[in-house]
């Protein structure tokens, strides 16, 4: 999946927002920022490989968060279900 994807998508954005979507099992795919912080993303990507979450990479976090149309940088984001009707 592609940044392309977040623009049209349901998304969260933030670390703790995209940890609670993904224990809730409401992500589709997580995107982590490169250049975040090791110390912040690496428990939201242990996260999602026990939740089974795939998880995409870009390269800056300001990358991510033009990608989510916010103008500051995002260290994570995820794209969720779409609910059922």
């Amino acid at each position: 999946m592609t940044l392309d994807a977040l623009k049209s998508a349901s998304r969260v954005m933030g670390i703790k927002q995209v940890s609670k979507a993904v224990k809730r099992g409401d992500a589709t795919c997580v995107f982590l920022a490169d250049d975040a912080d090791a110390r912040v993303i690496e428990p939201l990507a242990v996260l999602c490989q026990g939740q089974g979450v795939p998880v995409e990479h870009a390269a800056t976090m300001a990358d991510l968060g033009n990608a989510c149309g916010i103008e500051v940088g995002a260290a994570a984001a995820a794209i969720l279900r779409q609910p059922i009707c």
